[in-house]
């Protein structure tokens, strides 16, 4: 009979590969180094560190901690020549509030587990010092925002207050925008306000307060603006002076419910028959140890890095490395809103730490039940290291269509076959409204894609007015306002070898613009003359040759053409590089590089925008054929 197929693991032989601790050159840092990196600061600096979770902004204070990587010439000559391991080095970023001239300062540590050293990069990396106004705002520095709303601004409107939302003291909280200014030196938040109830975020009252936050001493914060239902005031004292003579138009908002009624996470429908589950009937066909994967046709290792999320190394495909990094870098989103929080918002959330929210995942829902979990470990704002349990899932699943067949029914006949399969590598993160799903995703021909999928809450204004030219009411009061989502990776690229040279076509797309009538003269926008002028697909080449004298080469999709223009503010203020092909690079030692924007316009906009391209997608296209099939593989698409 036949014998009943074994749920025991596989033999690491079976799995096609061996695993190497030469990976840990790329290892997160662990718990006990985050630690002696901490000790070693607060002996060596020579000023007092407080801890950063209770930190004023007058003080001295650890902001984070990360792995130094070294560069890419030390790593490839100790993992292919046989060179020395490079020393192991923390990063670690200081706010200098305490002292005549505040700054930020990054420092390199090392060597670890013990180290004796540290060195001031700030001068070498950026040109100069830090100023200090340019410091990422701590969770400490947002909680003084919300006292100083709280006990000094709101006590001088409470008769608008109590009888227009019924305030009582804790049910307000407040979302705020970023950057905090338009020009050098500002620190200037817009802080809209919305009900205190689950997803907050599709529960805005109407009411927004400009707080000046700029002076190191609390004491001297001031309200600078304040939006109400339309209308701008000086301060709220102005606000409330207004309202006891009649002046304020008042739009009443229902008080939400306490689970946020439309906008809760509660099922709407009771639990219905299970979901298929993935099922492996020998076990994994892969091994994680350490930061170290290992298929029986790939091989990396893997990390979190706590500002910019996930980033992969020394990828190989059937023992070859064709990638030295896959990295995410940021995710960016711009807003536009008649309210001036929405307005002003352009979110850069490597600023808040991508990889420091990757927060656990579920089994059965965020990942697979049988998948494998790793932890991930992290310093910041804080003196004591973290650990996010269950931050990362590894899993191999069944594509659901096969990787090739042909079914013949002429001349002779016959069938082939070949299952598909993909080895996934998630992570989460939560920044927010947003949970960002990250995936580097394996599959069989040598083809990667990193492709991200954007879920949770949208983020909303009060609508009012001509609100609905910025967004989609999805409430009685609540507009979900048009925005723009830009992800950024990093991808450095070794097919065959380092010898890359790259196959470009210059552009020149002149941008001229004329006036757009929209039907019945409802709407009228100011539109690019040609909105497909945008950055074209990259053939990347090595100089080795495969078998039939053609070079190596690699396809890189970016999937979306820019919907800007090149000089547009937003794009130059945010400082992202966009060129109209890869620009790849020798320098220093590190290797080649490329940075891949992918935009897409949220789903709303193809509600209500005239003559603007919608682009629906969320994949940040990677890698594509390697040389292992004769058609191009393209990566997957993904609809929002």
């Amino acid at each position: 009979g036949v014998k009943p197929a074994s749920c025991e693991p596989q033999s690491l032989s079976s799995q096609g590969g061996e695993h190497s601790d030469q990976s840990l050159v790329f290892a997160d840092l662990t718990s006990e180094e985050m630690g002696q990196v901490v000790r070693y600061l607060q002996r060596s600096l020579g000023v007092p560190l407080v801890d950063a979770y209770n930190a004023n902004p007058s003080d001295n204070c650890i902001y984070y901690i990360d792995v130094q990587l070294p560069t890419k010439a030390e790593v490839l000559g100790f993992l292919d020549r046989g060179g020395r391991r490079p020393p192991r080095q923390a990063l670690a970023v200081v706010y200098f509030g305490n002292q005549p001239d505040p700054n930020v300062t990054e420092y390199v540590v090392g060597p670890l587990p013990k180290p004796t050293t540290h060195q001031d990069i700030t001068v070498q990396k950026y040109g100069g010092k830090l100023p200090y106004h340019r410091r990422p705002v701590l969770d400490a520095e947002y909680k003084l925002i919300a006292g100083y709303l709280r006990r000094t601004a709101f006590p001088t409107a409470l008769t608008f207050l109590n009888q227009v939302f019924n305030y009582d003291g804790t049910n307000f909280v407040s979302l705020t925008s970023a950057p905090r200014g338009f020009q050098s030196g500002d620190r200037n938040t817009w802080c809209a306000l919305f009900h205190n109830v689950s997803g907050y975020f599709l529960h805005p009252v109407g009411l927004e307060v400009l707080v000046d936050h700029s002076s190191l001493d609390v004491s001297q914060w001031r309200v600078r603006k304040v939006f109400y239902n339309g209308q701008y005031y000086g301060d709220l004292v102005q606000l409330e002076s207004e309202f006891n003579q009649g002046h304020v138009k008042v739009d009443p908002v229902t008080r939400a419910p306490p689970d946020g009624g439309f906008s809760s996470m509660q099922p709407r429908a009771a639990p219905r028959a299970p979901f298929p589950q993935l099922y492996e009937p020998h076990g994994p066909r892969y091994s994680v140890r350490n930061n170290q994967v290992v298929s029986p046709a790939w091989s990396f290792a893997f990390g979190v890095n706590v500002n910019t999320g996930m980033r992969l190394f020394d990828i190989r495909f059937k023992g070859e490395r064709i990638v030295y990094e896959i990295s995410v870098q940021d995710a960016i989103s711009v807003y536009g809103s008649n309210c001036p929080g929405g307005m002003s918002t352009r979110y850069m959330d490597g600023s808040f730490g991508i990889g420091r929210f990757t927060y656990p995942l579920v089994r059965g829902v965020d990942c697979p039940y049988s998948a494998t979990y790793v932890d991930t470990h992290y310093l910041a704002q804080s003196p004591n290291p973290r650990i996010n349990k269950n931050s990362i899932c590894i899993f191999e699943q069944n594509t659901g269509s096969p990787l090739r067949r042909h079914y013949s029914n002429l001349q002779s006949l016959y069938y082939g076959g070949l299952t598909n399969s993909a080895l996934v590598l998630r992570s989460v993160a939560t920044l927010g409204n947003y949970d960002y799903v990250w995936d580097f995703i394996f599959y069989q021909n040598g083809a990667i894609e990193a492709k991200v999928q954007a879920t949770g809450y949208m983020t909303s204004s009060f609508l009012y007015g001509d609100g609905l030219d910025y967004g989609n009411r999805v409430g009685d009061h609540t507009l979900g306002t048009v925005h723009t989502h830009s992800i950024n990776y990093k991808v450095d690229l070794d097919v065959g070898g380092r010898s890359l040279g790259d196959v470009s076509f210059s552009l020149s797309v002149p941008i001229t613009y004329y006036v757009l009538q929209a039907v019945l003269g409802l709407r009228t926008q100011l539109v690019p003359e040609n909105f497909e002028g945008g950055k074209i697909e990259d053939c990347l080449y090595s100089v080795e040759l495969q078998e039939w004298g053609l070079p190596q080469d690699a396809e890189l999709l970016q999937m979306a053409s820019s919907s800007f223009p090149g000089h547009f503010l937003t794009l130059r203020a945010l400082s992202m590089r966009i060129p109209a092909r890869g620009s790849w690079s020798r320098e220093n030692g590190q290797g080649s590089s490329l940075e891949m924007c992918v935009f897409f316009l949220h789903p709303s906009v193809a509600r209500h925008r005239v003559g603007a391209r919608v682009l629906l997608v969320l994949t940040a296209a990677s890698p594509c054929d390697l040389g292992v099939v004769t058609v191009p593989q393209r990566a997957s698409v993904s609809p929002v």
